[in-house]
């Protein structure tokens, strides 16, 4: 389908109401129970890495190719069980010492089994290491537990970062609880295992868990669908929208940013037909839009750009191609295929 235009339209379904609940008190008890690190920390431990302009797959018959890419490890590149879907990045956080990306992945494995949920990767692109965390709900009772959400994007805003939930809202995490199980105890616990059993703390594994602390719910249950999150840091707006297969109406909404980086507001500052069908990613950038469109049959997407009121250009794409951030003064997405897993960018 051809790209007919991102044109405006009723805000009022994507609007969102602070669901908080006991997520931050069940965070706060994790936390009085884990030592907390940062993602500077973090990456100098990161346990895997990146190869720079490695599987090149994911590029098809995109020409020009991007500028630059870092494919995962091949253990994370051939997985058939983790996916990667949001991008975003320390230009998106303005808050982060070092140059790194964070992308969501979410579990589905080829055989069902227990769910493990969401994890979130960051990546220093000047090292390459790099390290998963997995995301968790805990309660005030200090149980905790893996998050069944696709996680199809995310934005980081200061020391908060936001998870896309499909048809509920968006999830927030504080990254001040980025929480180490080796302050707590001296091995990693049961890898088959997540939350407290006998008085032991395990996260499948990982070392690093993540506790949610914050939700914006959607006032109007699926009046609005959130597949992807992008950051616009010119503006201080974060956007959300609608993946649609077969239909070019897909939706994406912007929301005015507090200094503290909640929302100020959970009402959309504006919202806009997109035009085009199967969007896995947007983000605005000096009054463009940026849309990243994926194809049937694992063949290359476009990438979408255009101004609202006016024709929207297609430009070549990737394949699998998915969440959109800006840094660095280009572009980036990330791709989900097995062995065509990257994070690229372009030139705006």
């Amino acid at each position: 389908m051809t790209a007919t235009g991102i044109t405006a339209t009723d805000k009022a379904p994507f609007t969102l109401g602070r669901a908080t609940g006991t997520l931050a008190e069940g965070a706060a008890k994790l936390a009085g129970e884990i030592g907390a690190t940062a993602v500077e920390a973090v990456l100098a431990r990161g346990n895997r890495a990146a190869v720079r302009k490695g599987a090149p797959g994911f590029i098809g018959t995109m020409t020009p190719k991007p500028v630059d890419w870092y494919a995962f490890d091949p253990k994370d590149e051939d997985t058939p069980d983790w996916y990667p879907q949001g991008l975003t990045g320390s230009d998106d956080s303005g808050s982060v010492g070092v140059p790194c990306f964070a992308v969501t992945w979410y579990y589905k494995p080829p055989v069902t089994v227990g769910e493990r949920g969401v994890r979130v990767t960051f990546l220093n692109p000047r090292t390459l290491r790099y390290q998963h965390c997995l995301l968790v709900e805990a309660l005030p009772d200090g149980s905790y537990g893996p998050i069944d959400i696709h996680a199809g994007g995310c934005g980081w805003v200061g020391d908060l970062l936001y998870v896309a939930d499909t048809t509920r809202g968006l999830r927030v995490f504080d990254l001040n609880n980025l929480l180490d199980l080796r302050t707590a105890q001296n091995d990693l616990g049961d890898a088959a295992r997540v939350g407290r059993h006998l008085g032991r703390f395990h996260a499948f594994g990982y070392r690093y868990v993540i506790p949610q602390t914050d939700s914006w719910k959607l006032v109007t249950k699926r009046a609005a669908v959130f597949s992807f999150v992008g950051v616009d840091r010119g503006n201080g707006t974060l956007a959300s929208g609608e993946y649609k297969e077969g239909e070019t109406t897909g939706r994406v909404a912007r929301w005015q940013l507090a200094p503290s980086g909640q929302l100020a507001s959970g009402v959309p500052l504006d919202a806009y037909t997109m035009g085009v069908e199967m969007v896995q990613g947007a983000v605005s950038h000096n009054d463009t839009w940026y849309l990243s469109q994926a194809m049937r049959h694992q063949k290359n997407g476009r990438l979408v750009v255009g101004k609202a009121g006016s024709p929207s250009k297609a430009r070549p794409w990737v394949i699998g191609p998915e969440d959109l951030t800006v840094q660095d003064g280009r572009l980036w997405s990330v791709t989900e295929f097995r062995n065509r897993r990257a994070i690229f960018g372009v030139s705006l």
